[in-house]
């Protein structure tokens, strides 16, 4: 993908940018992270972080990025590794991860957070952060909260959310979608979002996220919490900071400047061909193609024949609505590797 030379005004021109990563496959994606994001913003005026969490009680096993070849590319591609403590989560909730991470970053300096299964594919100078209005993907499904017969609704459940930490909850909600439509309510992915101060929004996002998942509101009693809270928490906690949709124009993040594929299959399956050639590209040095071959699903698709495989399955133009439906016809020809 060429390099992009357009600039737009920016509410600010510095930021810091940061992605989680520990040992195992989260380093690898860190690799291909960092290799996009260098090759499309070499002259980037903030800093770029890969947190990675301390070994501690709440990590069976050190999480520590300890291949020496992973971190100089790292930091060969600009990243500054930073070591952060898992207070509240750790192993047993690896999501939460994004929340404490960002108390590592330097207080008081705007941030945006990207999950590492993600790939910039073009000049982050393009994207008009205005980081006083914090905001989220918006590149979603209605995943949560899902509605029981004769249970709460989506106003219910969501309400004591925003009881529970005295936010106005009308003022969250979307008025031109219909009541109890999951669209109406305030709901993001967390694949990245973006803010003014990293400890004052990792500060909140603990704080809600803890309370949640240790004294949950009544209404929740039939949900599940596990994979789901931070996606819970992050629309409470950008509402709580004066933040809310339509925080970036549509098409930039999520679209022509940013590619959060997830995981190698989804990527092959359904991104752009413009998306699959830049992979190609920014993996096929040798040094970055011997390091990525060690984690198997990016050996198969990148390098191997499975990405197109997976690719023929699908008319990119015309992919399923529902990403389930994705999986499963790529379970079906025994290409759903993770």
């Amino acid at each position: 993908m060429a390099k992009s030379t357009a600039r737009a005004a920016v509410a600010d021109d510095r930021y810091n940018l940061v992605i989680v990563a520990h040992a195992g496959r989260l380093q690898y994606e860190a690799v291909l992270f960092a290799a996009s994001f260098h090759h499309t913003n070499p002259d980037f005026a903030g800093r770029f972080f890969v947190a990675v969490p301390e070994n501690g009680p709440k990590w069976p096993q050190d999480p520590m990025i300890d291949d020496p070849r992973i971190i100089d590319l790292l930091e060969g591609f600009g990243a500054e590794i930073v070591r952060f403590p898992s207070v509240h989560f750790g192993a047993e909730y690896p999501y939460g991860n994004k929340i404490e991470a960002l108390m590592a970053l330097p207080e008081g300096e705007p941030f945006v957070f990207f999950d590492t299964d993600t790939l910039i594919t073009a000049d982050l100078n393009q994207v008009p952060f205005d980081f006083d209005h914090p905001g989220a993907s918006e590149r979603v499904e209605g995943t949560w909260p899902v509605i029981e017969l004769y249970g709460p609704g989506y106003t219910e459940i969501w309400q004591s959310l925003y009881d529970r930490f005295d936010l106005d909850f009308d003022s969250s909600l979307d008025l031109d979608q219909p009541d109890e439509y999951w669209r109406r309510y305030l709901y993001f992915n967390a694949g990245y979002f973006f803010g003014r101060c990293p400890h004052e929004f990792g500060t909140l996002y603990a704080e809600f996220a803890t309370s949640i998942r240790n004294d949950p509101p009544a209404p929740l009693v039939c949900q599940a919490l596990n994979p789901w809270l931070d996606q819970i928490v992050l629309p409470l906690v950008i509402h709580a900071l004066g933040g809310g949709r339509g925080a970036l124009p549509e098409g930039l993040l999520d679209g022509t400047v940013s590619c959060h594929y997830r995981y190698m299959a989804l990527l092959y399956a359904r991104e752009s061909d413009e998306v699959i050639d830049f992979v190609t590209e920014i993996a096929s040095p040798n040094q970055v193609k011997r390091v990525l071959k060690e984690y198997d699903p990016m050996k198969r698709f990148i390098f191997q024949n499975k990405g197109n495989k997976a690719r023929g399955l699908f008319d990119q133009n015309n992919l399923p609505t529902k990403e389930i439906k994705i999986r499963k016809r790529l379970k079906n020809h025994n290409l759903w590797v993770r």
